[in-house]
């Protein structure tokens, strides 16, 4: 007797309709939809209930007798594996059993846990950010400008070795060398750093190489210098580690020193486009900054975020590249440029302190990926990813003028600490009268999604006691455009929009 059983998908049509037909099957008998002694619906009856040929279902049926789901038995169809089989009394009583579960005596999870992390709170940024017209977003990158069919190739080459499993393989605490070596030999140069290949670790992102660092490296006595406006999440990382901060506020030529510099014994700074503001350190601030560390036996954490993705005819090197005594630690990441759901980043710094870094990193996750970094390894080697370089570069220029242009003609009030850095967004501070969260909330309405700056800013309660106040700065006087989420066309019209929307 078969199952009399209606069954309905919902077609997604950007997945084939045999692995939709599949998964959804899978569900149901894993879920004990289907009972144990009764065949399921013959391929002409479940294909006439979702709409597809017979010949999808009986590939899906064969393709489930083949991984062990279901058994067939010859002029009576397709019947549950042994093993996938459930009585349905057996369902019931553990439905029942999960039903029932006794709240009352379960752990009290807030007297556990041991890190207060609700004072660190998410940065909010709209997953449906492309539903918005105008999606002035930074950190997102234009899906249609991703090298899709360079990517296949490399991933390609990666899997297609019949012969070539080391992906498949636990690596424990190493890295894919050849992605090392690509690394090494021609990403760095391009920044002006020349390491060798002990002195590289890679990790899952530029956010998660910070976390390694402040792990090993600091706690309650640590005292950090940080950029105001500046990074938040790595503040909270360092924080979390008990470091104590101390905000340096920024100004055209980046982080400026206080009396309280001399105090630190670790700096962080985004030296080649500050984050948020945009703005280069100059090459007197990055001197100073190189001797105050030395004077103060201090380490310098230079997080190159976008490094790959500077579109300055002459940009400068990386702070690293002066290091002469190995006190930065240099940082960077792939998901910047490429894209940030790949999560690689890596980390430069000496030997000594790498092999430390690489013991902390297995007792986290072991190693990254060995797949995405084999897949990144030959993107680079093959030449795809400078080619990506070039074009990413030339797109960026294009996008910074046209937004540039319409800044000053639209937003001709909206003052710049970034003067002529070709940055990939611009930090903006509206008229002394226009609250920039109030603006934000107003073009959303319109359809024009803005970063408010007031998330970049530290509060006092997140400095250390006496250090520097928000004295020259109003957080909720500025805010920060990206133009790499939003197509083209849309740029000048979405900036006219914003200003009228200021207007209001």
């Amino acid at each position: 007797m078969a199952i009399n059983h209606n069954c309905f998908i919902e077609f997604d049509s950007k997945r084939s309709l045999q692995e939709q037909v599949r998964s959804y099957l899978v569900t149901a008998i894993l879920n004990g939809i289907f009972p144990a002694e009764q065949a399921l619906p013959s391929c002409r009856k479940l294909s006439s209930q979702l709409g597809v040929s017979r010949n999808t279902v009986s590939l899906v049926y064969d393709s489930l007798l083949d991984d062990g789901y279901l058994i067939s038995k010859p002029r009576s169809g397709y019947y549950l594996s042994e093993k996938y089989q459930k009585p349905s009394d057996t369902i019931d009583a553990s439905l029942d059993h999960f039903e029932s579960t006794d709240s009352d005596n379960a752990p009290d999870w807030s007297k556990r846990v041991k890190l207060q992390l609700g004072q660190y709170p998410r940065i909010v940024k709209p997953s449906h950010w492309s539903c918005y017209q105008y999606p002035f977003i930074f950190g997102q990158p234009s899906i249609n400008d991703f090298p899709l069919a360079q990517w296949r190739e490399a991933t390609r080459k990666v899997t297609s070795d019949p012969h070539d499993h080391r992906w498949l393989c636990d690596k424990v605490d190493k890295d894919v060398d050849m992605l090392v070596e690509q690394i090494r030999t021609r990403v760095l140069p391009q920044r002006g750093i020349h390491a060798q290949s002990d002195e590289i670790l890679i990790t899952l992102g530029s956010q998660n190489a910070l976390y390694l660092i402040s792990t090993l490296l600091m706690n309650h006595q640590s005292r950090v210098g940080v950029e105001n406006p500046g990074y938040k999440e790595a503040n909270h990382i360092f924080n979390l580690s008990g470091a104590q901060l101390h905000p340096h506020q920024v100004d055209e030529q980046g982080l400026r020193f206080n009396e309280h510099s001399s105090l630190c014994d670790h700096f962080y700074v985004t030296p080649s486009h500050q984050a948020p503001t945009g703005v280069t350190m100059s090459d007197e601030r990055r001197t100073q900054l190189l001797e105050m560390a030395k004077a103060n036996d201090a380490v310098i954490i230079e997080d190159d975020y976008d490094a790959e993705c500077n579109v300055e005819w002459n940009p400068k090197p990386a702070l690293k590249a002066n290091d002469k005594e190995g006190r930065v630690i240099y940082v960077s990441s792939f998901s910047k440029l490429l894209a940030p759901g790949l999560r690689l980043g890596y980390i430069v710094a000496p030997e000594e302190l790498i092999y430390d870094l690489r013991i902390l990193r297995r007792l986290m996750y072991r190693h990254a990926p060995s797949r995405v970094q084999m897949e990144v390894a030959h993107f680079i080697e093959q030449g795809y990813y400078d080619s990506f370089v070039r074009r990413f570069r030339e797109n960026t220029r294009q996008r910074w003028k046209l937004i540039n242009d319409a800044v000053l003609k639209y937003l001709p009030d909206c003052k710049r600490l970034a003067q002529s850095e070709q940055a990939n967004s611009l930090w903006l501070q509206t008229p002394s009268h226009i609250n920039s969260q109030r603006l934000a909330s107003r073009a959303a309405q319109k359809g024009i999604l803005i970063e408010t700056g007031y998330s970049h800013f530290m509060t006092n309660t997140e400095t250390e006691s006496g250090c520097e106040a928000l004295s020259e700065y109003d957080p909720n006087s500025y805010f920060r455009l990206g133009f790499h989420a939003i197509d083209k066309d849309l740029i000048a019209p979405g900036i006219k929009e914003l200003s009228e929307v200021m207007k209001i």
